[in-house]
């Protein structure tokens, strides 16, 4: 038999069990037939055999079946004890530890020899499990639940338990208080469904190590935390792991919310110290001590100057280690005479707060120090990175060029204008230069070029704008004459053709297109902000309203109008049939970029600009009328927004734009005094902001309120009277002159000023109107007028002429006794504006 009985039971189970497997069914076979077997050979012998012979061998041949089925049936074991038994037991009691085996009731079915020792000290004289050795004790009762619910869970657990000195609980001592770990697990086996092993550890010595370690940490950091110098260590995200006591009373801290990371180095280091020590290029199991003299932030707001003494690590994999740093408070030193002295700490400071990106690289262009202007400069600006990868990968072989011709002997500093890496990039200028130190070869400044450069873009736009302004002013000057002409004398002939006449169509046709071309030369006119304006104030919600029906015809059915209009909305001044015409072209554009569909909105609104915006907003400070045109189109790419208010710039297919649309709206709103941006994210939409300055509304006479109109009647455009014609274009006076004769006027033409002044002198009592050009050589249009005025001649005059009214009133000197008629003018306008003003 097993030695089992040594341990108090005979049941095994799980990999200890050898619960030994056999044939009971086959036994009982066996069994009857050799009864059976037996019982007849008894018959057959019963008459020679002796009858108490024959009642031995029935009682021998019983013992024997008996013995022949316990052996089929396990139950017998004849040999040595089970081998693999022995080596399982001696196995759990080479643990040391205190095991035994529970059932799934929680019955104790196997203990090792210290298990069964420890169950025998506790006085107990039979095998039971972990739960039954420590019932009756309240406060080990939660620890033992525990750990049976993870039992019932099959979970493995553990619970360490501390029993008091003198405790009856077993393995407590009498002297000394014990520690004690118990954990259960479940046994995952063939056989041993619900069954659990149970250790108990006695782990006092490891306790006592603990708190002895534990003990000497808080020696160290007592020692470190009462140390005259500041320490903390931060990890590579920022977080303050550690602080010592020292540092928390400089900065007002509680010393007990420092810990888990509630701190940051943003809560205790100025932003410009906190740059200085987190901008370091990551390096494989090396370390960097560095010294910086910054500030540190009290909880009260003070700045307390201090030099840091920064060591920062690197594991093998390039992954930043907490760092160390001490921290020492800056105290200014007397010089002997006993005033202030410039100290190394004052030129630390002044080198880290300096304007200018200053930066120290050895001679491999390496980083080895750099102030918070050239860190701010790029994400790659790290203490230990190469100069050469802050910059674009096309330029750094500039950047190695400047560094070599730096390095020789006598060299000036050396310019590179390269472009940093970022979101955006920065325009940033280099100034490379030797440097005499020990451990850095090169000395670098850079300036941040970026706002320069933009301004310079801005500038080189505007000229542009402007050059090209000129030329579409006088293009569109010219050809105004060459449609006055062309328009004129179409209206000649269709007065000398009926309606049935086979030339008529062709003449109208050919004025139909002058007009077109007319329309053409107006939007150059608007683009150089030469056209002639009517403004008037009104409101911008009269003006929208009026266009709300006109709008939604020009959108179409798949694109929905929204307009909404703000309270209150101030006055503005403004040419109307103009800024229609703005909102209609910006319509029109958003609803081409909405082929499937969308939403256009177009919003009203007063905005106040202050003087602290108005940089950010590049307009003047002040108040204004916002109108917002707002589409949900496919947007426009940022490298294109730039180049939309250029004449003749246009994303559509050919044939299908002029490309002068958005370059009339900008000359219009730019020539009314407002401005226009645009924000636009491809994909999302476009937004047109129109800034109109607010004017402040003027009251009206009652009296010129109620003035009642004249009522209209068919206009006459015949009249009597001398006309002066003075202009140098032959085609435009041949027409003017034979309209107005044409018209009952007696006209004197003139090709120039000076002519013109001659006709005056003769005839200046015979002259009832001027008609002038403006612009003519030798003698203008306004010069022309002086002399009149000079001679004391008060005749009327028209000026005509392809610019606006604006560009040479200017020039008149305050003299406002002047009609203009703007070309191109076809014959009915002309004779109405002579009509009007010697009527007047």
């Amino acid at each position: 038999m097993s030695d089992a009985g040594s341990k108090q039971t005979d049941v095994k189970a799980g990999p200890l069990g050898a619960t030994r497997k056999g044939w009971p069914l086959l036994s009982l076979f066996l069994a009857i037939v050799l009864a059976v077997a037996c019982a007849a050979i008894a018959w057959y012998l019963r008459g020679v055999v002796p009858v108490w012979l024959l009642g031995l061998g029935a009682v021998l041949a019983f013992l024997g079946l008996v013995v022949l089925f316990g052996v089929l049936a396990g139950i017998v074991h004849v040999g040595p004890t089970d081998r693999n038994q022995v080596f399982f037991n001696g196995l759990v009691d080479a643990l040391g530890d205190a095991c035994v085996v529970t059932d799934q009731r929680g019955r104790a079915v196997y203990g090792n020899a210290t298990y069964l020792k420890l169950v025998s000290a506790a006085g107990l004289g039979r095998l039971v499990g972990i739960e039954n050795l420590y019932a009756g004790y309240p406060e080990l009762a939660q620890h033992i639940y525990r750990l049976s619910q993870s039992v019932r869970e099959k979970r493995a657990a553990s619970e360490e338990i501390r029993l008091t000195a003198g405790s009856s609980a077993a393995g407590a001592k009498a002297d000394r208080p014990v520690w004690i770990r118990i954990s259960v697990a479940p046994i995952e086996a063939e056989g041993s469904y619900g069954h659990a092993l149970w250790r108990h550890q006695d782990i006092s010595a490891d306790r006592a190590k603990q708190e002895a370690a534990f003990s000497h940490l808080q020696y160290i950091i007592s020692y470190l935390d009462q140390a005259p110098a500041g320490f903390f260590s931060a990890d590579a995200e920022g977080r303050i792991a550690y602080i010592n006591a020292t540092l928390a009373e400089w900065l007002g801290l509680d010393l007990e919310a420092t810990t888990g990371g509630a701190l940051t180095l943003k809560d205790v280091v100025s932003e410009t110290g906190e740059k200085l020590l987190s901008r370091i290029a990551p390096a494989s199991e090396t370390a960097l001590t560095e010294s910086f003299d910054i500030d540190l932030i009290a909880r009260d707001g003070r700045s307390i100057p201090v030099r840091i003494i920064h060591r920062a690590g690197y594991d093998g994999e390039g992954r930043q280690q907490p760092s160390r740093s001490l921290v020492l408070p800056q105290q200014p030193r007397l010089s002997e005479a006993g005033g202030s002295q410039l100290s190394d700490a004052r030129l630390s400071r002044f080198f880290t707060t300096a304007p200018i990106g200053i930066a120290e690289l050895d001679a491999e262009g390496i980083i080895r120090n750099a102030n918070l202007s050239f860190l701010a400069l790029s994400p790659e600006a790290k203490r230990g990175a190469a100069l050469e990868q802050l910059v674009a990968p096309a330029q750094r072989p500039q950047v190695r060029a400047a560094l070599a011709a730096a390095s020789g002997a006598g060299a000036t500093a050396v310019p590179v204008d390269v472009t940093v890496t970022g979101d955006p990039p920065r325009s940033v200028q280099f100034m490379i230069a030797g440097h005499s130190e020990t451990d850095a070869s090169f000395l670098v400044c850079a300036l941040d070029t970026t706002e320069n450069k933009s301004l310079e873009v801005q500038v080189a736009q505007g000229q542009k704008m402007q050059a090209i302004g000129q030329l579409a002013g006088g293009v569109a000057h010219d050809f105004n004459n060459v449609l006055t002409a062309i328009i004129g004398f179409s209206d000649l002939l269709l007065a000398k053709h009926r309606p049935t006449d086979p030339a008529f169509a062709d003449i109208m046709n050919i004025k139909q297109n002058a007009n077109r071309a007319a329309n053409l030369v107006r939007q150059l006119l608007a683009f150089s902000r030469r056209q002639t304006l009517r403004p008037e104030i009104l409101s911008l919600t009269d003006v929208i309203a009026d266009l709300g029906n006109l709008l939604g015809r020009l959108l179409g059915e798949k694109v929905e109008l929204k307009v909404v209009h703000g309270r209150d909305l101030g006055m503005v001044k403004v040419d109307v049939n103009q800024f229609e015409q703005v909102v209609i072209n910006l319509a029109v554009n958003a609803r081409d970029a909405m082929p499937h569909g969308g939403t256009l909105t177009v919003r009203t609104s007063n905005a106040t600009v202050s003087p602290q915006q108005a940089g950010s907003l590049a307009l003047p400070a002040g108040d204004y009328v916002l109108c917002e045109v707002q589409d949900t189109g496919t947007g426009i790419a940022k490298d294109i927004v730039d180049k939309i208010w250029e004449p003749f710039f246009s994303t559509k297919d050919v044939g299908k734009g002029t490309g002068l649309g958005l370059s009339t709206v900008y000359g219009i709103i730019k020539q009314t005094g407002g401005f226009i941006f645009c924000d636009s994210v491809v994909g999302k939409g476009t937004v047109f902001r129109i800034y109109l300055p607010r004017h402040a509304p003027v009251a009206v006479p009652l009296e010129e309120t109620r003035e009642e109109r004249p009522e209209a009647k068919r206009a006459d455009h015949t009249g009597k009277g001398t006309v002066l014609l003075v202009e140098d274009e032959d085609a435009v006076r041949a027409f003017a002159s034979r309209a107005l004769a044409s018209r009952g006027y007696t006209v004197f033409e003139a090709a120039s000023g000076e002519e013109a002044l001659g006709i005056v002198a003769e005839k200046a009592s015979e002259i009832s109107l001027v008609i002038s050009d403006v612009v003519m050589p030798e003698m203008d249009g306004p010069t022309l007028l002086k002399e009149l005025r000079k001679r004391g001649i008060t005749t009327k005059i028209i000026f005509i002429s392809g610019y606006a009214e604006d560009a040479f009133e200017k020039n008149l000197e305050g003299e406002e006794d002047f009609a203009f008629l703007p070309k191109p003018f076809s014959l009915k306008q002309l004779a109405e504006a002579v009509k009007t003003v010697m009527g007047s």
